[in-house]
């Protein structure tokens, strides 16, 4: 395989060639795509709670697209099966041997839609699949395509018929993000989009190119996980997890988890931003992202209508970020 020689520099003018490609389709809300990037390039998983409609499907086909892999949705429902999802081991009446069926799971995007629709055990189908990039089926595992990411996505409103994500399962995601409604203007330009010359109901990925190869993709994602940390930033992003285990608004905080993932996305964030050293902003931007979701609140805070967002807003205002980091004094 032919070595691929990248920099931050390199790798930042790729990553936005593939935005630029995205925009092609998917039309503006540039942090869910951001933050959809990051994922990928951390290695990761994404949990998206907002309304349907609101193009995540489309911007995860566009993303595919652009790092020349593929995507592949299912749409959760309380009667789907974890052999729907990882595939299973059937008999071929033509040949009297037994194959194996592999599910939709292999992809390098996999789309759970509204994955809370589903019970426990085939949420749990994608437990393997999350932590340890592969499928056993009749005992034997299965390597998924590199890169692989998962992309769920849950209604905040409807709760009829849905079973509640279980905190290890919602571990498993890197990040967790509100996906708001677009803009006035965001708007007004896809339905132009839409109905110009076209009689169809969504937007197309047809104007979207491939800008990189998945090899690319993932000289970029292991280029990441090189990049220089900070001994002060390592410990920046472990007291702000600590001090979710530290508050009697949380009857359960983020695990050391929490700290690995604020990391890892601290340096995807960088990377997005040219830079191969992480700064404070890159942990402090991303925290309620990652940490949010890994937390239980007690009683008392539900009823006081206190988010576990409004919970790290003010546990970041209360630990302070340390100073002089910069491209001269981050070290390895």
């Amino acid at each position: 395989m032919e070595q691929i020689n990248l920099n931050a520099e390199s790798a930042a003018l790729k990553l936005e060639q593939v935005k630029k490609e995205i925009a092609n389709a998917f039309i503006g809300q540039k942090q869910l795509v951001d933050y959809a990037l990051i994922t990928l390039i951390a290695g990761g998983h994404l949990l998206v709670e907002g309304v349907p409609g609101l193009g995540k499907t489309l911007l995860v086909r566009a993303l595919a697209k652009t790092i020349g892999g593929d995507s592949r949705r299912v749409q959760f429902t309380p009667d789907l099966m974890p052999s729907d999802i990882t595939g299973n081991i059937m008999l071929d009446p033509a040949t009297g041997k037994f194959v194996t069926r592999k599910g939709p799971v292999f992809t390098n995007l996999f789309i759970a839609d509204e994955i809370n629709r589903a019970p426990a055990k085939t949420q749990a189908a994608l437990f393997e699949a999350m932590q340890e990039f592969q499928v056993s089926l009749d005992g034997e595992s299965h390597p998924l395509p590199s890169p692989f990411m998962v992309l769920a996505t849950q209604n905040p409103f409807e709760h009829e018929g849905t079973y509640p994500l279980p905190d290890a399962q919602k571990d498993r995601f890197l990040m967790k993000i509100i996906a708001p409604y677009p803009a006035a203007e965001e708007e007004k330009t896809m339905v132009t989009k839409v109905l110009t010359g076209d009689t169809g109901a969504e937007l197309s990925i047809a104007g979207v190119n491939t800008a990189l190869d998945t090899g690319m993709f993932i000289a970029i994602r292991n280029l990441t996980a090189s990049l220089r940390v900070d001994p002060l930033i390592v410990d920046y992003a472990v007291r702000i997890t600590a001090a979710t285990r530290e508050t009697q608004a949380v009857e359960t905080g983020a695990g050391p988890r929490g700290s690995l993932a604020l990391i890892r996305c601290a340096r995807a964030r960088a990377l997005l931003s040219g830079r191969d050293f992480v700064l404070p902003d890159d942990v402090k931007a991303l925290a309620s992202a990652v940490l949010a979701h890994r937390l239980t609140l007690s009683a008392e805070s539900e009823l006081e209508g206190l988010s576990a967002k409004r919970i790290i807003e003010n546990i970041l205002a209360k630990i302070e970020a340390p100073r002089g980091i910069s491209d001269n004094n981050a070290e390895s």
